[in-house]
């Protein structure tokens, strides 16, 4: 493990320190936030074979419980956590986001630390990933349809482009030209850490001014959010399997979200306030990701 993985979640708090206290340039960056989020989807991609999707359709009990929970779960409690906080409809947009997008590329490596599954790890990451090119617009337009008016097709062209595309050139690539997609395969997951960070930095930038309204309100939803995915992602597939490997490894992908896309689609469509959750997202899943990584890995041994 490298020392960008390793202290992931120490990069990311630096990073949003830095952003809070020098934001000018950054605010300045906000058009590559889609770009830099297409990024670390191909580098995703570049890390997976057709293989990776023969073995989705061999397990694939698990790869449906996983998107059922992925999809079904996580949307309904940030509906149902905004609903009881009274959250404005900016917030309200940010939550229904963050838990409507798929398993984000950290759970990956959440899931090696955790001494999980990594191979169904990996392979619910890309399924959840390509479904979310229709799942994520709908779960937004069922939730939200009543409070804000959707653009519905723009939204699903953006994860069209910003996910589906850069996806399937990574895989392409490592399928036909794998020695010139090695490097992006070795340093992949650092390279996908750095521009994650950098996304988080020019969130935070843009909303220096809704952060210092912050309410510890929202961060505890963001938290509880996350902590609910984990726990109830981890006994639901236990009760079901009674394998403590399966169970971590389906828990990490419920409760570890894409919030990086999550927070592109808020910017693109709802403005900087609704991509608050997503970008304390990015930050709370990483650090409890890594604690429950770091528990799970020593009750391995």
């Amino acid at each position: 493990m490298s020392l960008l993985q390793r202290y992931f979640p120490l990069i990311a708090i630096c990073a949003s320190i830095a952003a809070y206290i020098w934001p000018s340039w950054l605010v300045q960056q906000k058009s590559w936030i889609m770009y830099l989020l297409g990024a670390v989807m191909f580098c995703m991609g570049a890390s997976l074979t057709v293989s990776h999707f023969k073995q989705a359709f061999q397990r694939y009990p698990l790869i449906l419980l996983a998107l059922t929970l992925q999809f079904g779960l996580m949307p309904l409690i940030a509906w149902q956590l905004s609903t009881w906080a009274g959250l404005s409809i900016a917030l309200t947009a940010g939550m229904i986001l963050v838990g409507s997008v798929p398993g984000g590329t950290a759970s990956n490596v959440i899931c090696y630390i955790s001494k999980g599954d990594v191979a169904l790890s990996i392979t619910i990451t890309a399924v959840s990933t390509l479904i979310a090119v229709v799942a994520t617009p709908l779960l937004a337009y069922a939730y939200l349809s009543q409070t804000i008016e959707i653009p519905f097709a723009n939204m699903m062209l953006s994860i069209f482009y910003i996910v589906l595309i850069p996806v399937s050139l990574g895989i392409a690539l490592n399928h036909f030209l794998p020695i010139v997609i090695f490097p992006v395969q070795k340093f992949g997951a650092d390279i996908s850490i750095l521009i994650i960070c950098f996304i988080i930095a020019i969130i935070v930038a843009l909303n220096k001014n809704n952060l210092l309204n912050l309410s510890l309100l929202l961060a505890g939803l963001v938290i509880a959010h996350n902590l609910s995915g984990l726990i109830i992602g981890y006994f639901i597939t236990f009760l079901i399997t009674r394998n403590k490997i399966l169970s971590k490894t389906i828990a990490i992908e419920v409760g570890m979200q894409n919030s990086g896309l999550a927070v592109a689609l808020a910017v693109k469509f709802f403005g900087p306030a609704s991509a608050l959750p997503g970008a304390l997202f990015s930050i709370i899943h990483n650090v409890t990701g890594a604690l429950v990584a770091r528990y799970w890995a020593n009750k391995s041994n």
